[in-house]
């Protein structure tokens, strides 16, 4: 099962990776596919594609994802790409139903850890260790692969790096003297602040649960620290820790402090979303992944994008936690089809597609990609260099809970966040669920 040894060699592969000139590949290699697929140059093979890389909200992937498959297609006449293209939430729900019925797409998106643990069990994803040591070999950023790996196999091919940092609108803090809180107490002044004056302090769409998650994981870490937090969830420690049991009161008085905006646990992350990109929340916390729209999307108007900041979630006073430390990790991965008819141009597709991925992600989306860039003669948004930096200096990074859990645990732990968020269970009952279920799944 996976673990998280990696996070530190990862963050420093990584800063180097894309920093220092002439590491990486510029992304030319066509990984050997120029000369069509298949199995004979002339047949035409059709490649199935599910991914959530939608127009709107996801622009800028969107836009590269269409300009590499125009590119394949170009180079590989007789290969078609048919796409699928869901929303997150869709993406996961149809993943599921697909598996269970052995008719997943050709290639497809997934996430690691314990997510990818079912399907490989259910021998549904191909091994992609003969990419890794082909074209692809040292393309990738140290550690990030090692979260598609299990049982010495490796599953899928990491397209991003995520950490979860809290964008703010600064025209809203300059509005109501805010500054950026460096602890809690300072935190907790900027929501009540925000909420007396009528403006909801932070968006959040809690149907979806994981986005809740990400607020109990930094109370977590900083209460508790990333090693207590990190021996409850592999079950040897208890979720009844004393710093786990005070997380999750914290979040219970987050709530109580109408810290949300209204309906939160009813209103899924893109709803959310909308809220803060329409200036109606101050904060918002969310993966990396989101950086594009707060950089290059420009269906987003520019004085909006210009507005946001982030900051690190703040330490909080007698707590164990590193400001730091960071929840995030290795982003999705594209997969292989065990049961594909046309496995061979599946995974000429994945290697290319990973390839081109790299430094088009940053330019064309401003997001942080898992295979190395050289970034030195790149010109980048600030909020993208800022946020960088800042992973230059993190002391370590926890991987999303729900994607370290094994698959009924995460279903546990997305239930009671929303359960706790909903006040509908104790912090007492919330632990007991967490270390029951973590029990039963080892």
């Amino acid at each position: 099962m996976f673990k998280k040894k990696w996070t530190m060699l990862l963050l420093t592969s990584l800063c180097l990776a894309l920093v220092i000139a002439g590491c990486g590949s510029k992304g030319n290699n066509t990984g050997g596919t120029s000369q069509g697929g298949g199995e004979g140059k002339g047949d035409q093979v059709t490649v199935s594609f599910m991914h959530l890389w939608p127009e709107g909200v996801s622009a800028g992937q969107n836009k590269i994802v269409n300009q590499i498959i125009t590119e394949y297609q170009n180079e590989n006449p007789n290969v078609k790409i048919k796409q699928e293209v869901l929303d997150n939430e869709q993406y996961k729900n149809k993943l599921k139903v697909l598996s269970a019925s052995n008719e997943l797409p050709d290639v497809g998106v997934t996430w690691a850890a314990g997510f990818l643990q079912p399907y490989v069990e259910g021998k549904l994803f191909a091994p992609v260790d003969d990419l890794l040591n082909g074209e692809l070999n040292g393309k990738f950023v140290a550690g990030t692969t090692e979260a598609y790996n299990i049982d010495g196999n490796t599953y899928a091919l990491p397209l991003e790096f995520n950490i979860a940092p809290v964008y703010y609108n600064k025209a809203i803090f300059e509005k109501y003297n805010l500054e950026v809180p460096q602890t809690y107490e300072q935190f907790k002044q900027v929501v009540k602040t925000l909420s007396d004056n009528g403006v909801a302090p932070i968006a959040l769409g809690n149907k979806d649960r994981w986005t809740g998650s990400l607020w109990y994981m930094y109370m977590a870490d900083r209460i508790a620290g990333q090693q207590t937090l990190a021996n409850a969830i592999s079950g040897s420690a208890s979720f009844k820790d004393e710093g786990l049991l005070k997380a999750a009161e914290e979040v219970e008085a987050l709530v109580d402090s109408n810290a949300f905006v209204k309906g939160f646990n009813g209103l899924s992350n893109e709803e959310a979303k909308s809220e803060f990109l329409n200036e109606k929340a101050a904060m918002y916390m969310m993966g990396s992944w989101d950086l594009p729209n707060f950089t290059t999307n420009e269906e987003i108007p520019l004085e909006f994008r210009n507005s946001v900041g982030f900051f690190k979630f703040p330490t909080i006073e007698g707590g164990k936690g590193d400001i730091n430390s960071w929840v995030g990790g290795p982003g999705v991965g594209l997969f292989v089809s065990e049961n594909s008819k046309v496995k061979d141009e599946a995974k000429k597709f994945v290697e290319y597609f990973v390839t081109k991925w790299g430094e088009q992600s940053v330019t064309g989306a401003g997001v942080i990609p898992a295979t190395k860039v050289d970034t030195s003669n790149l010109e980048l948004p600030q909020l993208y260099i800022d946020l960088f930096n800042e992973m230059n200096q993190a002391s370590s990074v926890t991987l999303f809970a729900d994607v370290q859990m094994p698959a009924n645990a995460a279903e546990t732990h997305l239930n009671m966040i929303q359960a706790l968020f909903g006040k509908a269970v104790t912090p007492e009952k919330f632990s007991e669920e967490h270390d029951a279920a973590i029990a039963k799944g080892h």
